[in-house]
């Protein structure tokens, strides 16, 4: 069994992007900016958003952070992405999910212009995934591929489950699979046996957030494991939708939480704001 080193793939990853946007700011001189919306107060989404703003400063992005009151209208909001839209300086936009309820979040990301998109939660760029031709992909799912491609094993022929069906990473994350040539089975609730299901799995994902829904006796053996879920165990401690410790001596692979696919969402974000930033720029 080997540990996939998240962090340590997500820091080579910061390196790569640094060093090239380097060379572009030198070239344009231009700087990729990246704007965030938070709207409301969520602890959680608070420590994404300063870890973005740190991951920004690392690779030399410029970061514009819009920390709104949880009582923003949807006029306010809608407002706020139109001028981010109109905005030659903002390469890439990204609003925090989930938003309150009294907003409507689909019509927040439907008004996004799809060229700065870098969730890639857009209508245009989720079609663009489904037939292959894409400039973003969801930054979860693209991570989970750099951590698969780490491992040297190809999907092609493989035999690969996705547990969970979410838009924003089990039905992208098994197109993805699917593109590299995976035979692809996309569990979720309603699932009659899914033991019988992952117990076939040559690359098994775990993105449900059910904390140690998959356990040793769920996992073939040598399979390659990526677990997406972040979750706290019976005593509070993060812990993922894997039976780490259970899993692991099964597993050829798989993904420590923390310091699995968590760190490859940031580093993915930094990827697709440098893509949005080339396309602005024509240097793509």
């Amino acid at each position: 069994m080997k540990i996939i080193d998240g962090k340590q793939i997500a820091a080579d990853t910061r390196a790569r992007i640094k060093e090239e946007t380097s060379l572009l700011i030198e070239k344009t001189g231009v700087t990729p900016g990246l704007a965030v919306i938070l709207v409301g107060d969520d602890p959680a989404s608070a420590v994404y958003v300063r870890n973005k703003s740190k991951d920004c400063a690392e690779v030399g992005f410029k970061s514009f952070e819009h920390i709104l009151p949880a009582s923003t209208t949807q006029e306010e909001l809608e407002a706020l992405v139109k001028n981010l839209n109109a905005d030659s300086s903002v390469h890439g936009i990204l609003c925090q999910l989930p938003l309150p309820k009294h907003l409507d979040e689909r019509a927040v990301i439907n008004l996004i212009d799809p060229k700065k998109d870098v969730d890639a939660f857009h209508p245009e760029n989720v079609g663009r995934i489904m037939i292959g031709e894409y400039d973003f992909l969801p930054c979860t799912p693209a991570g989970v591929m750099e951590l698969i491609h780490s491992t040297g094993i190809s999907v092609g022929g493989k035999k690969c489950v996705v547990v969970g069906r979410s838009n924003i990473v089990g039905k992208p994350m098994a197109m993805l699979l699917l593109h590299e040539n995976g035979t692809v089975t996309v569990c979720h609730s309603r699932t009659k046996d899914l033991k019988a299901e992952t117990l076939q799995a040559d690359i098994l994902v775990a993105a449900v957030g059910k904390a140690k829904l998959i356990g040793a006796d769920m996992v073939k053996d040598g399979a390659v494991v990526i677990d997406v879920g972040m979750n706290r165990d019976e005593n509070g401690k993060l812990c993922g939708d894997v039976d780490f410790e259970a899993v692991k001596d099964k597993a050829s692979y798989i993904t420590p939480v923390p310091g699995g696919v968590g760190p490859m969402t940031r580093a993915m974000l930094m990827q697709n704001t440098l893509t949005a930033y080339k396309l602005a720029m024509n240097l793509e």
